[in-house]
């Protein structure tokens, strides 16, 4: 008798997006001539920049040479690549990494999901709440989180993240051995100043915990005293990895490309009290498990630090936050209390009239056929707020804000 691992009966109905998905098609099947403005799950709309295009045109032309074909390469992925990366990532920033210290990946989404593999289960683990699902969702896989009961996993320590905190989540009360921080936050779309980081810095290295920093969306970053990555704190690279993407910043939503940082002196503990790098734990775990990102992939993803690359990307990125500036400033001016949208491409509102997430979800879509997300899919704290993506087209954005503003009864 095959058994199951049950830890995933564990798992609160479906994933979040599919949840969406399912009422959407439902409420589509019933209303098939409902025009339908989608601002809910974070997918671009943008294509591929020319710079991007470019080097992923060429990269193909050399696998259809014997000369230039390459077969499996590193699972680590090209040094032309993580130099790259290093020299414009890191480097301007004073922050120095070697070549073996960069992780080439498919996804931000997979390397945050994955990464906890390397921990023991008997580790206790605390996230911002709310929070993207995949933190939560990977532990409660693993067996790490305990029983679901009223809402919360009993062996879980949440950090409330709400407009009373000013979406700045306080030090545990408790010792806890990892931390996942999203900065830019998905889906509240604040930030945390480099003080509120280095206490978070302080507190690991009193700890021996790990901090596992999800920077996906740090190229939205406007204000200049936002750090955009956190081995701008001084002792981080002893305590902290980095994840980040090109999803969202370079339209590889459908692409997949992204890239983790594991400093060499970031350590982890046997139950004995022995010292173990997590590079090497990590660099065993992805020659393992993965084949590595396709080479015409990484060639693509070389071409946003080139030059037109960077002034393109750029103007994507400007793009969407114009958005995320009219969707803010629209909510705004029917009295909605919005938060995020400044640097970051997600709007994080409250509900009106303390709606019920669900119950506003189904209210946009009836009323005004736009999908956001229930802020209470992101976790107990997300509940009463809602998200909406500025990741749509400029006329999908300005569409849906007359509607609420025009139809939406409130």
């Amino acid at each position: 008798m095959a058994l199951i691992n049950e830890n995933y009966l564990k798992l609160p109905g479906s994933y979040l997006f599919a949840e969406i998905g399912r009422r959407v098609t439902e409420y589509k099947k019933a209303n098939p001539e409902a025009n339908i403005i989608r601002l809910g799950i974070g997918d671009v709309t943008k294509p591929l920049a020319p710079a991007i295009i470019k080097n992923l045109h060429g990269a193909v032309d050399e696998m259809g040479q014997a000369e230039t074909f390459r077969g499996y390469g590193p699972e680590q992925g090209y040094e032309f690549l993580i130099q790259t990366i290093i020299e414009h990532d890191y480097l301007p920033r004073g922050i120095k990494l070697e070549v073996d210290e960069v992780f080439v990946s498919d996804g931000t989404k997979s390397d945050t999901g994955n990464f906890q593999e390397i921990f023991g289960i008997d580790n206790i683990v605390a996230i911002t709440d709310p929070v993207y699902p995949v933190y939560l969702d990977s532990n409660v896989m693993a067996g790490r989180t305990g029983s679901l009961e009223n809402g919360k996993f009993t062996k879980l320590v949440y950090m409330a993240c709400n407009a009373e905190n000013n979406f700045i989540p306080e030090l545990p009360k408790e010792k806890v051995d990892i931390i996942y921080l999203c900065v830019p936050n998905n889906p509240t779309g604040t930030t945390l100043p480099k003080t509120e980081l280095e206490k978070w810095v302080k507190y690991a290295q009193e700890n021996k915990a790990i901090i596992l920093f999800d920077a996906a969306y740090e190229a939205f970053i406007q204000e200049k005293d936002i750090p955009h990555s956190i081995y701008e704190i001084e002792g981080a690279k002893d305590v902290a990895i980095e994840f980040r993407s090109f999803s969202k910043t370079a339209g590889f939503t459908g692409t997949r490309c992204a890239y983790t940082v594991v400093p060499k002196t970031v350590m982890a503990y046997t139950t004995k009290g022995e010292s173990h790098p997590l590079n090497s734990l990590w660099n065993r775990r992805q020659t393992t498990k993965f084949n590595g990102v396709p080479y015409i992939i990484q060639k693509a993803a070389e071409a946003v630090y080139s030059p037109e690359g960077q002034q393109q990307i750029k103007d994507t990125i400007n793009y969407y936050m114009a958005n995320a500036k009219i969707i803010r400033e629209g909510l705004e001016s029917i009295g909605l209390q919005v938060f995020g949208g400044i640097n970051a491409p997600y709007i994080w509102l409250k509900t009106p009239n303390n709606m019920d997430s669900w119950e506003f979800f189904d209210k946009l879509l009836k009323e005004v056929n736009i999908v956001g997300t229930p802020g209470t899919g992101f976790g107990p704290s997300g509940a009463g707020y809602f998200r909406l993506t500025a990741f749509g087209t400029r006329e999908n954005t300005e569409q849906a804000i007359e509607r609420i503003k025009n139809n939406l009864k409130l």
